[in-house]
């Protein structure tokens, strides 16, 4: 960008950074200190394993080994029992359901209770009532607790059955051949095969090893992986130590292995130590810890107005009745507080889960649901191979001016003779880690194990060698190999391949910048000649030409080791990079058609149309990148290299703000400062090319720097820090390793990325449910507290007891607030057309930026090296105390914010003031019509109140303006009818409000909703006789008087339908705009383009 930065442009710029800087130099953990376990196997020579373990290993060609008989590895499994682990130590059930009773509101409910009977202990007689509502409050904090225990454990379940539908596997050795198995079926004896992303499934002693490195860090806190590798005479060490022992359970980073198993289950390191295999993790989601926020705020204004109501009753309506006082505080306590919320959030949580399992998408815990519901993702990060191609690879060789392919009719097909093909043809069978299921087969029937782009490249040798692709690998031994990783971006392999000048051929592939950058010369005609301009030119020309396609290239060389620099016998190894690293010949470029997967394109579509920022991070080259993401929707605006192409400007004067794509190399990553990183970030289309595993992370924490929601979808071991950091981590289940699956919170059954939608949907929609049901569940207190307020300041006879208030809360309310699991979206598109709850855009980042730089410039620094000096705890505390005096608190709480929190002023305007007044209405005058028609006016009521001595068993007989004579049990039935009209409304209103509540796109009509089971409730309590010792009611009442709240209902209902309209302009600003050049049609099997860009 062309422009200068002030000094306070620069500070803003890295504002929110800071504590990614501070991380890069942050010192690693120290290693944990590991006793002493039983495992001595390693201490044996290799040569001692076959007999000592009665297994048949091969040490020379480790996939030439025999292993276990299928009998004898049943036998064994009999004998020793499945390799698994006890599962660590969680909570007692006892202890859970302790959980669920201390909770807030519990707690609140069981004080309240215990109260109750102290006020019974103190005057039996007068607080006799007391009786039913002390148990009933003890009683409703059982139940309460039971029913969200018994979720939970239901939850528990559901999830544990979805985790059994992906069982560990292995691959191991049996009769021969290589087979997958369950890794709970492996035995002592078996050999198993480590690739890197596997997760070791037992302990393994090597007897074959290729760059393997593994990831200790959870035995024992290394933060670098470490290597492992066979030692022919055995290791003393203690096994913690032994470099020739793979661990259960740890993680396979780089390389492969051949091992022995040694010990399973239990009798596996990780089995032997009992504190290291942890209990469950403390952490919350988003979401609990915006639940928890709003009941601790509820419980505290519950318990300030029951204070407040408690003075008002005792200086004046009770005048110094301290027991009858804090009775009605209760009442009012009890009103405020919405006692099933807890029950109704695991519901919604755990039905969402079963319903995403169904659409193929797994999420491994609870927790992971409630991230997906609260997180309503800004920005998805997501791998290109095997995530949006097929990972299905067609070749494509260009050799010296000769480019060919077995696809193109244009194109000259393969042939073994041309120049250069036998190389290459050498090349893709000998430099490659792959293996076969079994060998007894023709190679055209071999399922072959190993990644795309091998197997590609193998396939393409087996067709075109004119020989036993057996026989010829075998023909040529490995002497030395370093296979493929993220971070060198090239294999190579050295071979006792005899040749003019010596006996040893090695053997490099990788990506091309890479081999380029080793070879010193190139191969025309079966010459060497020397890189020239014009070679480089025809080389850059074809590379651009694959790249452009979306083809992944991949380079190959090769150099003839002379013999008297290397003999037969010479010491290569990695350590101190005693192989040949460079003056490498050219062969040629290998390029490997991969086409995106059938709806991908559509799905990165609805996703942006969603408000969601796609960006791919792939370790392809740019090119290759660019051209696949503008096949996909990912990118449809210029870079600035396509806008220079296209105006015949130099890209020096292309300005940002001309361009809406950028495509960044992974060389450049490390060197970005915070203002390029924002300027990266603000565009629309963003690739990253050429990363490596640091890279993905770096990324996912800048962009979580800047407040993005970020999800990571992967297949690969390299993509599982960036899963594991991100917010929502998503992994495949097929292609993907098992490093990926461990690190990731949801799993793609069936490897679909259009799978993405239905999580990122449904999401959502647990979202919009959950907030619902808040909505629906906090309007009934209006009506429970303003009725206390009217007993208070006027006074009249208690509208509504606090046993009536629980019976609301728990009783039809519970029933119906569960019913919003089941909610389906308003619309087809509605839910998925809306920009996220948490939008990240310029005003959100400034304004997060200038808080970071404002709080950066509030820590203390050291006057020497400027460092930050963290604060005390004690200094933390005093400041959280002392913000709510300051400006800056109010400033922020005020501040304007396109956010949407679960519990919003909207929520609390709708639920307290507009429903909640209208409920209140309807069930008021209900009471005065039920008092008037059993011959009380509102004056009189509060007149018969002020006296204190009526609608008792032993009240006096009250004549009202009217004329008539109201006896004491005429009193005591125009109160408990009053007392259920009231009951009623609320509860009628409420079954008006369920529809109302869900009128957010679309008018309150139509609407499926659950009422039954709490309107049988509802009636239930009122008209039996023989609860109204408990409950009070009066089967006296008239259906009648329903009408009333009815005619309330309907009543919300139109202005639940004006709010629609009201709020459709601003739902309509909220609505993601079209995005022009969106191509929304399937995404066809892609055929090789039949011209050159």
């Amino acid at each position: 960008m062309n422009r200068s930065m002030t000094q306070e442009d620069r500070e803003l710029a890295a504002a929110g950074y800071e504590h990614l800087e501070a991380q890069k130099i942050k010192p690693s953990k120290p290693t944990i200190s590991l006793p002493v376990v039983d495992i001595q196997e390693h201490r044996l020579p290799i040569t001692n394993l076959e007999e000592a373990l009665k297994t048949s290993i091969d040490t020379k060609d480790a996939g030439q080994s025999f292993g276990l008989t299928s009998e004898e590895a049943k036998a064994r499994l009999q004998r020793d029992g499945q390799n698994v682990l006890t599962p660590p130590k969680k909570k007692s059930a006892f202890r859970k359901f302790f959980d669920r009773l201390v909770t807030m509101f519990n707690v609140l409910l069981m004080v309240a209770g215990v109260l109750e009977y102290v006020l019974l202990g103190i005057d039996f007689k007068s607080n006799f009532q007391n009786t039913y509502l002390g148990g009933i409050l003890i009683l409703v904090a059982f139940i309460n607790a039971s029913i969200d225990f018994y979720q939970i454990q239901k939850s528990e379940a559901i999830l544990a059955s979805f985790l059994a539908m992906i069982p560990p596997s292995c691959r191991v050795v049996r009769d021969g051949g290589i087979t997958s198995i369950a890794a709970a079926d492996l035995v002592k004896g078996d050999i198993v095969l480590l690739r890197t992303g596997d997760k070791t499934p037992a302990d393994l002693l090597l007897f074959s090893a290729a760059d393997l490195k593994v990831d200790n860090s959870s035995l024992t806190g290394e933060s670098e992986p470490q290597e492992r590798f066979p030692l022919p005479g055995g290791s003393q060490s203690r096994p913690s130590d032994a470099e020739n022992l793979v661990f259960n359970s740890t993680l396979v980073v780089n390389g492969e292995g051949w091992g022995i198993v040694v010990r399973t289950g239990d009798h596996t390191f990780i089995g032997q130590i009992a504190n290291l295999t942890g209990g469950e993790s403390g952490n919350q989601s988003p979401l609990s810890v915006e639940i928890g926020r709003f009941v601790v705020t509820v419980s505290c204004i519950a318990l300030l107005f029951a204070v407040v109501f408690f003075v008002v009753g005792i200086t004046t309506v009770y005048k110094g009745q301290a027991a009858k006082t804090v009775t009605f505080a209760v009442s009012v306590l009890v009103a405020f507080v919405p006692e099933g919320l807890p029950s109704v959030v695991t519901l919604l949580l755990s039905i969402a889960a079963k319903r995403m399992a169904k659409q193929n998408v797994l999420v491994k815990d609870l927790q992971g649901v409630e991230t997906l519901g609260s997180s309503f993702l800004t920005l998805l990060a997501t791998d290109k191979t095997g995530t949006l191609t097929r990972n299905q690879m067609t070749v494509w060789i260009f050799i010296s001016m000769l480019i060919s392919n077995n696809d193109e009719p244009d194109i000259d097909p393969f042939s073994i003779q041309a120049q250069g093909m036998k190389e290459m043809v050498d090349i893709a069978a000998l430099n490659s880690q792959i293996k076969f299921d079994r060998t007894d087969v023709p190679f055209e029937q071999r399922a072959i194990l190993g990644d795309a782009t091998e197997t590609g490249l193998t396939r393409f040798a087996g067709r075109s060698l004119h020989t036993s692709y057996d026989s010829y690998v075998k023909q040529y031994p490995k002497v030395f190999d370093i296979p493929f990783n993220s971070t060198n971006k090239w294999a190579l392999v050295i071979l006792n391949k005899p040749h003019k000048t010596g006996k040893l051929t090695s053997y490099i592939k990788g990506a091309p910048e890479r081999i380029l950058d080793k070879c010193s010369t190139h191969l025309k005609d079966g010459v060497l000649e020397h890189i020239t301009d014009d070679f480089l030119a025809e080389y850059d020309g074809a590379y651009n030409y694959m790249a452009s396609r979306g083809h992944r290239v991949i380079a190959c060389a090769q150099a003839l080791l002379p013999e008297d620099q290397y003999p037969i016998d010479y010491p290569f190894s990695k350590k101190d990079v005693n192989y040949p690293s460079n003056e490498y010949c050219f062969v040629g470029l290998v390029s490997l058609e991969d086409p995106p997967k059938h709806g991908v394109r559509e799905a990165i579509g609805k996703l942006r149309l969603a408000g969601i920022k796609v960006m791919m991070v792939t370790g392809d080259h740019p090119k290759t990148a660019e051209a696949i993401g503008r096949k996909i929707n990912l990118i449809l605006g210029d870079t600035k290299e396509t806008l220079s192409q296209k105006l015949g400007k130099p890209i020096d004067e292309i300005y940002e703000d001309e361009v809406s794509a950028v495509v960044v190399h992974g060389d450049d990553i490390d060197s970005l400062e915070g203002w390029q990183w924002d300027q990266i970030f603000s565009k629309q289309e963003i690739v990253f090319a050429r990363t490596s595993p640091k890279h993905k992370l770096e990324i996912v924490k800048r962009a979580q720097a800047l407040g993005h929601i970020v999800g990571v979808t992967g297949d690969g071991v390299n993509d599982a820090p960036a899963l594991k950091k991100a917010d929502l981590g998503i992994a495949m289940n097929l292609s993907g390793s098992d490093v990926s699956k461990e690190a990731a919170n949801m799993i793609l059954l069936d490897d679909n990325f259009a799978s993405t939608v239905n999580g990122v949907a449904e999401g959502r929609q647990i979202f919009v449910n959950l907030k619902r049901s808040i909505q629906y569940t906090v309007t009934h207190s209006t009506p429970e507290v303003i009725p206390q307020l009217l007993y208070v300041v006027l006074p009249i006879p208690l509208p509504i007891s606090a046993i009536l208030i629980l019976v609301i809360d728990l009783g039809f309310e519970l029933c119906v607030a569960l019913s919003f699991a089941w909610d389906q979206p308003e619309s087809a598109d509605g839910l998925m057309r809306m920009n996220p709850r948490k939008p990240v855009n310029g005003r959100s980042i400034l304004a997060l930026k200038k808080k970071a730089l404002q709080r950066s410039k509030s820590l203390a620094r050291d006057s020497e090296t400027q460092k930050i000096i963290q604060p005390s705890r004690v200094a933390v505390w005093m400041k959280k105390l002392q913000s709510p005096f300051t400006r800056t608190f109010w400033e922020e709480l005020v501040e304007d914010s396109d956010n949407e929190t679960l519990v919003d002023r909207g929520l609390l305007s709708y639920a307290y003031l507009e429903a909640g007044i209208i409920e209140t209405l309807a069930a008021m005058i209900s009471y005065f019509v039920v008092f008037y028609k059993n011959g009380f006016s509102p004056s009189e009521l509060r007149a018969t109140q002020n006296a204190g001595i009526y609608y008792l068993s032993s009240s006096p007989d009250f004549q009202n303006s009217r004329g008539q004579t109201i006896t004491a049990s005429q009193q005591i039935d125009a109160l408990a009818q009053a007392q259920s009209i009231f009951y009623l409304s609320v509860f009628i209103t409420q079954c008006f409000n369920v529809f109302a509540v869900k009128a957010k796109l679309k008018f309150p009509f139509g609407k499926r909703v659950g009422v039954l089971a709490g309107a049988v409730l509802g009636m239930f309590i009122v008209y039996t006789p023989p609860l109204h010792v408990v409950f009070g009611g009066s089967f006296h009442l008239s259906p009648l008087y329903w009408l009333i709240p009815v005619g309330f209902g309907v009543l919300l209902l139109v202005w639940a339908s004006i709010r629609v309209i009201l709020l459709r302009r601003s739902m309509e600003r909220s609505r993601v705009k079209d995005i022009q050049g969106l191509m929304m049609f399937p995404t066809m099997r892609t055929m090789s383009m039949r011209s050159r860009h």
